[in-house]
């Protein structure tokens, strides 16, 4: 018995041994999140909508928003705090915002890095373009000029979003959001 594969028997072989993945990859059904994302669902958190919901979720690395009415739910990637020693976790709500916050570095932060000084808005100060102030003392969900440090752990306890990102979400939370942070 002989064995006569041809250079086209071989190719049309591969090919169609190819198609199933390709359909499947381009099926339009997603298998994966990259993103690391994990849908939440406000009821999984808060009892009502009220002005609003965000859940910052240091896990994923994502911030969920949803506005009074649920019709809008959008969903940012973050910077989480580098340490479980540096997350709060609980519920809060917004109580101010700013833009073009300035930022002092707290006592310590000052105690670990004595050299960190009092930064006025610009495009060196680690708070970015927009920040919201949570009712806990020294939190924020902010912006940062430093790309790099989205979607990873690189805060001392805050939110970070990109500076565009920020901007949008600072439009259309009001004072009140209610802010979970699992």
């Amino acid at each position: 018995m002989s064995s006569n594969i041809t250079r086209r028997t071989l190719v049309t072989g591969i090919a169609a041994s190819l198609i199933p993945a390709w359909a499947m990859a381009n099926s339009g059904v997603a298998r994966h999140n990259i993103s690391s994302f994990v849908s939440q669902d406000w009821r999984d958190h808060f009892d009502s909508l009220g002005k609003g919901a965000i859940v910052c979720d240091t896990a994923s690395r994502a911030l969920h928003y949803w506005n009074a009415d649920g019709s809008d739910y959008r969903i940012y990637p973050t910077s989480v705090p580098k340490t479980d020693e540096l997350t709060r976790r609980g519920y809060t709500k917004i109580v101010r915002k700013k833009v073009g916050p300035d930022w002092t570095p707290t006592q310590s932060q000052r105690e670990r890095f004595p050299d960190w000084k009092y930064m006025p808005p610009g495009p060196d100060n680690p708070l970015g373009t927009h920040a919201m102030y949570l009712d806990w003392p020294a939190y924020l969900i902010h912006g940062t000029h430093d790309t790099r440090k989205i979607g990873r752990p690189s805060s001392d306890g805050c939110i970070g979003l990109y500076n565009a990102k920020i901007e949008e979400l600072f439009q259309i939370t009001p004072i009140g959001t209610q802010v979970r942070m699992i």
